[in-house]
């Protein structure tokens, strides 16, 4: 009796204790050692593709080949309910490719909230049709540096996808002010906006981003030199705004850097080559923006000490990182010198 014991607890352990610890601990790998862990053998393949969680990902970042392999994989049971695709600069990913997703696997991307194409720079507005009309509760979508995507791919984008909350255009050269109207009126409650090196972006367009998506936390609007101070006149109605890129905005002044002021949850703010910007607009940022956490005034000539002397009377208990780098009217300071007056300091250099 007591050896049937010992062998039934034996039988119990390896079908039901070991399958448990093998969930939980490839829930922690990732996703492509998870897929080499198939082959070990058929009794730990069965054992995965039981579990539908390990197989909501599926990472083809960098990858060659990498259309075929994305329609090989959603012909897999166990990626029928793919919640996150990432192709991140992954190689041979083209508009046949997303053209066979809505004619073959529609369905195994009813459930994707995040997809990730960026670097794929083959893919054109026929693609984007395409892999969101079978997409409708996408969440995030990244497309940074493709230059064949226009305002029409973006049309399809806020016709097909309702719900998103997270949009990356960074590099795309081609889309206009007509996209960002689209992208006002179909997401008002977007929380994340690259627009970063967007190049043919004007004064217009972003106002109606910040007249319509009020809830927006982070916007990058990087190297885009060409807006105004116009552009920032209702960027006070961004009462959520956390993280706000103005790196290289040539045109702003401090009489719109203290309109930004106004946003008074901004943590980060990254004001790198904003040749225009004094003491004046850095002080109503110091007063305006309490919680400030990150700043970078880098190449900023028009500073001086009474900018830092603002901060470190509002910010000295937040400001972690702070690049001076290039202010010639900022006295020069070692580092224990900048500790003195924002004692959590950690990082002095954003650029190099």
């Amino acid at each position: 009796m007591a050896a049937e014991a010992e062998e039934t607890e034996e039988l119990a352990w390896s079908r039901e204790t070991i399958p448990r610890v093998m969930k939980i601990a490839c829930a922690r790998l990732p996703q492509r050692d998870l897929v080499s862990l198939l082959l070990v053998s058929p009794w730990l393949h069965r054992t995965l593709v039981s579990y539908p969680s390990l197989w909501l990902v599926l990472d083809l970042r960098e990858m060659t080949n990498a259309g075929n392999r994305l329609l090989g994989a959603l012909s897999l049971p166990r990626y029928r309910q793919v919640k996150r695709i990432d192709l991140e600069f992954a190689q041979d990913i083209e508009d046949k490719h997303l053209e066979s997703l809505e004619n073959e696997y529609s369905e195994s991307l009813k459930s994707l909230e995040t997809l990730n194409l960026n670097g794929c720079q083959k893919i054109s507005d026929k693609g984007i049709a395409a892999v969101t009309s079978c997409c409708p509760n996408l969440k995030v979508f990244s497309i940074y540096w493709n230059v064949r995507v226009t305002d029409i791919g973006i049309k399809h984008l806020v016709e097909n996808c309702r719900h998103l909350v997270d949009l990356n255009l960074s590099g795309c050269k081609n889309i206009t002010d007509k996209s960002l109207e689209l992208v006002a009126d179909s997401y008002n409650e977007l929380q994340s906006l690259n627009l970063t090196r967007c190049v043919k972006l004007t004064d217009i367009g972003l106002q109606q981003i910040l007249f319509k998506c009020s809830s927006l936390q982070s916007l990058n609007l990087y190297a885009l030199s060409s807006l105004t101070d116009n552009a920032y006149n209702n960027i006070s109605s961004l009462s959520h705004l956390k993280y706000l890129d103005l790196c290289g905005a040539q045109n702003l002044s401090d009489d719109a850097l203290s309109c930004i002021a106004k946003c008074g949850k901004v943590v980060a703010l990254n004001l790198t080559w904003c040749v225009r910007i004094t003491d004046k607009g850095v002080i109503a940022v110091a007063e305006g923006c309490v919680s400030l956490e990150f700043l970078s005034l880098f190449g900023i000539v028009g500073v001086t000490d009474k900018c830092l002397e603002a901060l470190s009377t509002t910010c000295s208990n937040t400001l972690t990182t702070l690049d001076v780098n290039g202010c010639i009217g900022i006295k020069r300071r070692s580092r224990e010198d900048l500790l003195k007056l924002f004692p959590h300091l950690k990082c002095f250099k954003v650029h190099s």
